[in-house]
């Protein structure tokens, strides 16, 4: 750039020095604007020359420079109109020249800044984003639910192709972590009974902050508003000083932990209103997410659609425990449909209002959080964002997984291991390792009994998505459906009431659960209670060898515990979503005139393994491929067959765009090509080895490498037409 020019002496003070207030410019503006264009040069040089060495300048130091040149401009402005208003004649022109050389400066800053902060990464993004959807949408993969009825927000449908991908992911969940753990797989119902979800704490504390149009009471998300607020603040206003852009990033770093006073504080002091209407809005306030149902003809019965597939496993924890030999640990785990009534929902699949969760529940010794297993992620290395550099502005950092557990900054080796296959299960899937991230739960977000929480978080066109949490949740949920156990001793009441004691009896098994747990304090202090049975119509009195009462837990090698869990819960939508746009690229056809969509899905997620195509219409070749379709049925490879008289590269670019790894083009009885997407690279092969060869690529037993090796490479006598 031209500012190289300048000596390197003049930069360390440039970099300190202020510009002088507008009055020294006016009795020498040409001395003054030299002088200042000189540092401000400077300033830019030395942006120049570290960016030009591999260290770019931070966001605050270029927020900083713009700042300095505007405050040059304003300056150097207030100097003409001085000597304008003056009436003097000469360096007026010079003046003015020094102007306008300044505003292209700061017109540079600006672009620098605006180029660092990504908004024109957001228009990008943008764009993107929408060519992703609109070729999702197109082919089907999904679509709004109920859209001829102008469709409802929060609610979509998967078509054949997002059917095939959501069907595969959960086949490989299935294998990565059922299968591989020895997992116990339940299945249990939607609806759910009041008293479970009091029992776990949903009922009085699953909530989203909510805020209301004070005129027209249109609802909105509270931490929605303000995320949104201050990332626009960042992205588009490149006036803000350093100060004010630090503010808004860590208002966004610890936005999760803010309480709703806090939260309503902030949306105050910004100003922040209804975005349709500009109304004001309401204080923020606690929105219970559930859907509540009645269960019965009566009415009678509350109920709601479960927000998560996990009571259901804890519920039935005894049983499973017994089934398990009791045995300790082992883990549960349960897919299903979940329900969530979403304030706001938008950004597609990843805020729906029913959706699919996988979770697993894993039951371990509290005081053995140890994994036999850990040694096989502990060398794992992957972006890790702990609280600590959450809190002060930092950014996550590549940290081996050993570490972090020895370390403590993940809390036991159990929750270490499942954060490490957690990372290698969505790696395999085909998430960019690059912007995927382990980011800790600060102190407000969360639960009280938890001990650790991590979520997986995917980065996208929407920013970072929380796609996977990993959670220690202690013992509170056993503990929460812990039952209550009241053993009348039949022989001793008897003695004590005679033809009385089974109306005793009855009294005492029909006690609730804080009648009976102040009753067993009662006798463990004093030895006896007086205690009301209403079919006598009097007070007896209990002693403490008459009952026994306590809370149901599990007893191993003779030591009584409630079992601590640790939670992996995927959801399975925003996983898909994120994999779509981590799959997507366009290349240019052959003819360069067009951008050509595809999907690069790995053969275990795609939603068609093979594509069939005869090169040419003709009987001989029609009949291959029927023979070849009708093995890779039968070998368990879904596959299409396309028979069109298009060119074969336009059916290539056509399978391309819904991810199809491999295609079979039949032009001989006896031998075929097989392409592969990504490469285009073909291969020829026997038609009696077609089915073997494209199964061994799907379920990874070789790869394409393996197969361009052992087979003769194959220029088709077109090649690829795209």
């Amino acid at each position: 750039m031209v500012f190289m020019r300048f000596r390197p002496q003049l930069i360390a003070s440039s970099l300190s020095r202020a510009p002088k207030p507008s009055r020294t410019l006016a009795p020498q503006p040409l001395a003054a604007a030299a002088a200042r264009r000189r540092s401000l040069t400077a300033t830019l040089s030395f942006s120049s020359s570290s960016s030009m060495a591999g260290a770019a300048p931070s966001e605050e130091a270029l927020r900083r420079a713009l700042a300095e040149r505007q405050t040059a401009v304003d300056a150097q402005a207030d100097a003409v109109r001085s000597l304008k208003a003056s009436g003097a004649k000469e360096g007026v022109d010079a003046a003015v020249e020094a102007l306008k050389a300044l505003k292209i400066e700061a017109g540079a800053a600006a672009r620098r800044l605006q180029a660092a902060v990504g908004s024109g990464g957001g228009a990008a993004r943008e764009e993107m984003r929408q060519t992703v959807v609109n070729t999702l949408e197109r082919k089907l993969f999904y679509i709004p639910s109920f859209k001829i009825y102008r469709g409802v927000a929060g609610l979509y449908d998967y078509g054949p192709p997002g059917c095939a991908v959501k069907s595969n992911v959960l086949a490989f969940w299935r294998q990565h972590f059922v299968l591989e753990e020895n997992m116990l797989e339940v299945d249990c119902p939607c609806v759910t009974p009041e008293v479970v979800l009091k029992a776990s704490g949903h009922v009085e504390k699953f909530t989203d902050l909510m805020v209301k149009d004070e005129k027209t009471g249109t609802c909105y998300r509270a931490d929605h508003l303000l995320k949104d607020f201050c990332k626009d603040k960042l992205e588009k206003d490149l006036t803000l000083s350093p100060e004010t852009a630090a503010e808004f990033k860590r208002v966004l770093a610890v936005l999760d932990d803010l309480s709703p006073e806090e939260l309503g504080a902030k949306i105050k002091e910004y100003g922040i209103v209804a975005p349709d209407t500009k109304n004001p809005l309401s204080a923020p306030y606690p929105f219970n997410l559930m859907f509540q149902t009645s269960i019965g003809p009566t009415g009678l019965s509350v109920g709601y659609m479960r927000p998560e597939t996990a009571q259901g496993i804890f519920v039935n924890f005894k049983d499973l425990y017994y089934y398990n030999g009791q045995k300790l640990p082992f883990a549960a785990a349960q897919i299903g449909q979940a329900f969530r009534n979403e304030i706001s929902p938008r950004q597609g699949l990843l805020r729906v209002r029913e959706f699919t969760l996988a979770e697993i529940e894993h039951f371990v010794d509290p005081e053995d959080k140890s994994h036999p297993k850990f040694v096989d992620v502990a060398d794992l290395e992957f972006l890790m964002f702990p609280r600590e550099l959450q809190l002060s502005g930092e950014s996550a950092k590549l940290t081996k997984l050993a570490e972090a557990v020895s370390k403590g900054t993940v809390n036991n080796e159990t929750l270490g291991y499942f954060i490490g296959r957690v990372y290698l299960f969505l790696t395999r899937l085909g998430i960019d390792k690059s912007r995927l991230r382990f980011r800790q739960h600060l102190p407000n977000e969360m639960a009280h009994y938890a001990a650790d929480c991590w979520d997986a978080e995917i980065e996208c066109s929407y920013g970072w998505i929380e796609c996977v949490g990993i959670a220690d949740r202690s013992a509170y949920d056993l503990k929460a459906h812990s039952k209550l156990v009241i053993v009348p001793s039949k022989k001793d009441l008897g003695l004590a009431f005679k033809g009385n004691q089974k109306m005793v009896v009855e009294a005492l098994e029909a006690m609730s659960e804080k009648e009976a747990m102040d009753m067993k304090a009662a006798l463990e202090s004093k030895g006896e209670t007086n205690f009301q049975v209403c079919t006598l119509g009097k007070d007896v009195v209990i002693t403490k060898k008459m009952v026994s009462i306590g809370m149901e837990k599990k007893l191993e090698h003779q030591r009584v515990f409630t079992p601590s869990v640790v939670e992996p819960s995927f959801g399975l939508g925003r996983i898909i979503y994120c994999l779509f746009e981590h799959s997507f690229y366009t290349r240019p056809s052959k003819s360069e005139e067009e951008q050509l969509n595809v999907f690069r899905f790995p053969p275990i997620v795609a939603p068609i393994k093979c594509t069939v195509f005869p090169l040419v219409k003709n009987q001989e070749f029609d009949d291959a491929a029927k023979v070849l379709a009708k093995e890779l049925t039968a070998a368990g490879i879904s596959h299409i067959i396309d028979t069109t008289g298009i060119s074969i590269g336009r059916r290539y670019a056509r399978t391309d765009e819904i991810g199809v790894p491999f295609a079979v083009t039949v032009d001989s009885a006896t031998e075929v090509t097989i392409r592969e997407r990504d490469s285009k690279q073909q291969v020829r092969v026997g038609i009696d080895e077609v089915a073997s060869v494209v199964k061994e690529l799907t379920e990874g037993q070789s790869t394409w490498t393996d197969i361009s090796f052992k087979y003769p490479s194959h220029i088709g006598p077109q090649g690829d037409q795209e």
